[in-house]
């Protein structure tokens, strides 16, 4: 070890010894927590003082408390030792990841294509313990009820990172037996007169985009049954209930089974929500937390292309 080393070793060790001190109250009970005698920890501040030339203890036989100068020392040691730990942390994190990784996805979508990935997530990484919550309500991010947040449509703005994941289409569609008995229609108005099932959030819109005669128009919708899931719109739409508006990722099996008919395709705008993991980003963002993103990131964008 060279000089610079040596010093800068000795210095944090200083540091730890003096904010162990304070901690503890007294140099016999911080030098069995750093397994030091207590001449040891007496030499310590001793050499502390005599550097910076002013007293940082006040010592009785009974008690020992902070000089003004003390005061502020112990403040920047507490802050040096932390951050010295910050960073050997997210260096140990980086190298190694683990710990409980906690996410947050909507119950379609998780099912569907978060959930299949988890089992390769979890051979490359298995010291990240995967918390997984599949719901359609928002997550509160920074609250910290999660680490990360797999989202849907335009984010709000916010200090959280968002990293796209890519793009969902979405289609107009109902079962064969509901346009047996009601009608296909054939252009976007006559949809006021057909049950259209839609969600129940307060952030999404209860009207459905069109495109006609080269212009987006949104068309006012209304139905007998409002859902906060995709699954169970999808449900309800294969048993007739209505005709839905949902992502081709959740209904694509099914039209290709016939199980759901796609409608007014003439008149789709062609419009795509944009998939976004959400976090809380920063240098000293948790290495499993990257390594879940990146791995998002891989998988899923190729498919949403």
């Amino acid at each position: 070890m060279n000089a610079e080393n040596r010093v800068a070793t000795d210095r944090a060790r200083e540091l730890a010894v003096f904010a162990a001190v304070v901690q503890h109250g007294s140099f016999s009970h911080a030098g069995r927590v750093l397994n030091l005698s207590a001449s040891a920890i007496s030499r310590t501040l001793d050499r502390i003082e005599a550097r910076l030339g002013v007293r940082l203890l006040l010592r009785t036989t009974r008690s020992l408390s902070l000089t003004a100068e003390g005061q502020a020392y112990l403040q920047a040691a507490r802050r040096i030792l932390k951050d010295l730990d910050d960073s050997e942390q997210q260096i140990a994190d980086q190298g190694f990841p683990r710990g409980r990784l906690r996410v947050s996805a909507s119950l379609s979508h998780g099912q569907l294509h978060i959930v299949p990935l988890l089992p390769e997530f979890a051979a490359l990484y298995p010291h990240i313990l995967v918390d997984i919550s599949l719901t359609d309500t928002i997550t509160d991010i920074a609250g910290g009820q999660a680490d990360i947040a797999v989202r849907f449509g335009k984010l709000p703005d916010s200090s959280l990172t968002a990293r796209k994941l890519g793009e969902e289409k979405r289609v107009v569609a109902a079962s064969p037996d509901y346009l047996a008995r009601w009608g296909t229609p054939t252009r976007p108005a006559e949809l006021l007169s057909h049950n259209c099932l839609h969600f129940n959030f307060h952030r999404t819109e209860t009207s459905w985009p069109f495109r006609v005669n080269g212009t987006v128009e949104w068309l006012p919708i209304k139905g007998s049954i409002e859902a906060n899931s995709g699954q169970t719109l999808r449900q309800l739409a294969m048993l007739g209930m209505g005709i839905v508006r949902l992502g081709e990722f959740l209904v694509g099996a099914d039209i290709l089974a016939g199980r759901l008919v796609p409608i007014l395709q003439d008149f789709n705008p062609g419009d795509a929500e944009e998939v976004n993991a959400v976090f809380v980003g920063g240098s000293n963002t948790p290495a499993r937390v990257r390594a879940f993103v990146d791995f998002l990131a891989e998988r899923l964008s190729q498919r949403m292309q």
